[in-house]
């Protein structure tokens, strides 16, 4: 009988309701959508949201309907997302408990993208969407999309988790040349103003390299940097790594592509000892500043 009383379960079901939050917002179902299909309440698909599963079935139901297995629910094996949404929603939920951030993302972590660049990457999206797509169904999509990385952001400026943001150089350059467009086939005239929208960003990254706030520290890789974008948290003596195919810089992508998240601590010593090699030989601070200007003046 003490036995049965002392016993504390494994699992980490607080986190099992974020991965199933992540997972709807990626299917793109409502709370409401979830509850008519499993036959509950709204208010029982919130409960579970916040880690209150008491059937291992409904569990099974859950992995089933929302196209995923009970390990990557569990938390006990990678997670997979299909698209940006979903990716993006865990993200949040991960970022909300960090006290660390690795990142690399083109052309510069979004959380470090000044406030205008929102409203560009809306331009972006819609521009980038196939053509024969629904223009209302596109229309929500972006919109909930901007909704999601805005939330981000803000809680990213009232927590201040400390953030090193590693920035590929090559990266840059395309992003300068390109501006910020969803597609090439734009008027003259509105490449030119996205081009320089696009310098605006790299200004602003070189002011907050320059001003060096105490939370945020941004590196300027000179080499080739990974094909997919990363991003490492750390949350205590827990650790967590995203690795996606989306991308939020010019030539946009957040449809097609597998992203992963997994706590696996051979991934995350691989992942942070390449991070180690590119921040050694990396432009930071006052110099990584000039090295931007210098940049900005060749375009």
């Amino acid at each position: 009988m003490s036995a049965t009383r002392t016993f504390k379960s494994t699992i980490d079901y607080a986190a099992l309701g974020n991965r199933l939050r992540a997972y709807r917002v990626g299917a793109g179902l409502q709370a409401e959508d979830v509850a008519e299909r499993l036959g509950v309440s709204r208010a029982v698909v919130y409960r579970m949201e916040k880690g209150e599963i008491v059937k291992i079935e409904m569990l099974e139901r859950l992995a089933h309907l929302l196209d995923t297995s009970m390990a990557s629910l569990l938390g006990v094996e990678v997670e997979y997302y299909s698209n940006a949404m979903g990716l993006f929603e865990r993200m949040r939920q991960l970022e909300q408990k960090s006290e660390r951030i690795f990142a690399h993302f083109e052309p510069v972590s979004l959380l470090l993208t000044s406030d205008h660049y929102l409203e560009h990457m809306r331009s972006m999206l819609l521009e980038a969407t196939p053509r024969e797509t629904g223009g209302v169904l596109k229309q929500k999509e972006v919109d909930e999309l901007i909704r999601l990385i805005a939330e981000r952001k803000e809680a990213f400026e009232q927590r201040k988790p400390h953030l090193i943001s590693l920035v590929g150089l090559r990266e840059l350059e395309r992003f300068l040349y390109n501006g910020l467009v969803g597609r090439m086939d734009l008027p003259a005239r509105t490449r030119k103003a996205r081009q320089a929208a696009a310098r605006a960003e790299v200004e602003h990254m070189a002011e907050l390299m320059e001003s060096e706030p105490l939370h945020v520290q941004i590196a300027l890789v000179d080499d080739t940097m990974p094909a997919s974008t990363f991003q490492v948290f750390t949350m205590g003596r827990r650790k967590a790594l995203a690795v996606s195919p989306f991308r939020l810089a010019e030539l946009p992508n957040v449809r097609n592509g597998i992203a992963t998240v997994t706590e696996s601590p051979q991934a995350l010593r691989l992942y942070e000892n390449m991070i180690s090699k590119l921040w050694r030989h990396a432009y930071k601070g006052k110099a990584g500043a000039r090295h931007l200007r210098q940049l900005l003046a060749g375009f």
